[in-house]
């Protein structure tokens, strides 16, 4: 939902995750914070949060059709949906792919529309959350293989019922290309 275009919408309580459903009339169920998970959950928010304000791309042109493009949203066999998001300037996007099912995929494969170094700046399943800690350690070089009608693709390990957000590294790209030049 966050790195979807669209207003963002958080009830009270779903910042921590309170069981009984909120009331008007009751009182905040804060004492569940003594508890890791409660505690997890609240740490995963803030820095979804934060990770939202930090990208123009989530957010600069949630309702014009240049700030969204589908980089697969057909794989039902997998149950995975990828997509860049764009900031007012084209160069900036972020590339976010959702597995919606309890398996993880390994060597999962997707297009991106540059080469090089594309940083793992945020995974669902991470410890810290209390998920299982699969993921890409930090991130992935793309490789020279057109997938999606994209002329580089990323070989990602999907985590069960995740969501990662990728981002290209420009500084560390250029410093491979000029590494690669010498």
């Amino acid at each position: 939902m966050f790195a979807h275009p669209g207003k963002k919408t958080m009830f009270m309580s779903m910042e921590f995750g309170q069981w009984s459903e909120w009331n008007v009339w009751g009182d905040l169920e804060w004492n569940l914070l003594q508890y890791e998970p409660h505690q997890k959950l609240k740490q995963f928010f803030a820095e979804l949060n934060g990770l939202y304000k930090s990208e123009p791309a989530l957010y600069e042109r949630d309702f014009e059709q240049e700030g969204f493009q589908w980089i697969d949203c057909s794989d039902n066999r997998h149950s995975v949906v990828s997509f860049i998001r764009r900031s007012k300037d084209s160069s900036d996007f972020i590339v976010t792919v959702c597995n919606f099912t309890p398996q993880p995929h390994s060597h999962y494969r997707i297009g991106v529309p540059e080469p090089g170094f594309y940083t793992e700046l945020f995974n669902s399943d991470a410890r810290k959350y209390g998920g299982s800690n699969m993921g890409n350690l930090g991130g992935k070089w793309t490789d020279e293989w057109a997938f999606h009608n994209f002329s580089f693709s990323l070989d990602l390990c999907l985590p069960p019922l995740a969501v990662l957000v990728l981002k290209l590294d420009p500084t560390k790209t250029a410093q491979a290309m000029m590494q690669v030049e010498e």
